[in-house]
């Protein structure tokens, strides 16, 4: 693996007429990214609660309700992002949603998802860890189980192994810890904010995450007004393709970086070699030393004053 080009959307929640209405406005968003080189593309997370435009207005103002009704469009939702994927040969991060129990077996209540899907037809999956007040106290949205990684196959010597944290999961480092020492060199983070405090929290974590792991990490965030959404009617944020900053990385840390809340993609070539040289001569070695400091047999010693 070498250079990747990487795209990571700055996406506003549309309102559409019906379902072939939504499935043109998302095939011309990756028709974009794609014919401007994107061989990876990042979609925000609750990018598909716009498919609630499509329900009656009173399940649309229904912030629980909307979600078992979301699922009558679940599987053509996975069906047409396969089909973009395969029709660019490019590998997608969808825009997450809310699944709720029996759509995979051992699934139980509702958890936020991220489907990814390769050019080959491969489909996996990434269910959102750490629930925000927001989600766990008024949306009843469960915390999945189980951390992945993902080998994705470029056409290069060997695949590029990724992880995504959604949203809240970059601002806990074990979580980007694990998937890196799982040998993740990426990590892709689709978020969802309604506050520029959320947002800096998230491009916060998310520098962190690329600076304690030596990794790249690549955030998409949801843009604009909804405001016939109870769920994301404001949203607030930028992409960006971050970096350890360190030798043969940008100083601070940031390869690309959108406007904020600006609609439109943001472009990037990752370059995977010289990450790597970074790693073997760097200025500090924060990933080779930082589990050493982490283990729970530190001994901490109260001191009064």
């Amino acid at each position: 693996m070498s250079i990747l080009p990487v795209a990571a959307a700055q996406y506003p929640i549309g309102r559409f007429a019906d379902f072939a209405a939504w499935h043109a406005h998302a095939a011309d968003w990756v028709a974009t990214a794609a014919g401007q080189g994107a061989k990876l593309l990042l979609f925000p997370e609750y990018g598909a609660m716009e498919l609630t435009s499509l329900l009656p207005e009173a399940l649309q103002q229904d912030l629980t309700g909307q979600i078992g009704a979301l699922q009558r469009y679940h599987d053509d939702f996975v069906a047409a992002w396969a089909e973009f994927a395969a029709r660019h040969g490019v590998h997608i991060v969808a825009p997450s949603l809310p699944v709720t129990a029996g759509k995979e077996k051992g699934d139980s209540g509702i958890v936020n998802r991220s489907y990814l899907l390769a050019p080959n037809g491969a489909v996996a999956y990434q269910d959102k860890r750490q629930m925000t007040r927001f989600e766990r106290e008024a949306w009843i949205i469960e915390g999945g189980a189980g951390l992945k990684v993902f080998d994705l196959d470029f056409g290069h010597a060997a695949p590029l192994r990724v992880g995504i944290t959604i949203c809240y999961d970059v601002e806990f480092p074990l979580i980007a810890q694990a998937m890196a020492q799982a040998g993740a060199d990426l990590i892709l983070c689709p978020s969802c904010t309604d506050t520029l405090a959320g947002a800096n929290r998230v491009q916060t974590g998310a520098r962190a995450r690329a600076l304690e792991n030596q990794v790249f990490v690549a955030v998409s965030p949801t843009v604009g007004l909804a405001e016939w959404s109870p769920a994301v009617d404001v949203n607030v944020g930028w992409a960006s393709m971050l970096a350890t900053p360190d030798r043969g990385m940008p100083d601070d840390g940031v390869i690309a970086m959108g406007e904020l809340s600006k609609p439109g993609w943001v472009h990037a070539e990752l370059d995977f070699d010289a990450l790597r040289q970074t790693r073997e001569d760097a200025q500090v070695y924060t990933r080779r030393d930082w589990p050493a400091q982490s283990q729970p047999s530190l001994d901490v010693t109260p001191v009064s004053l």
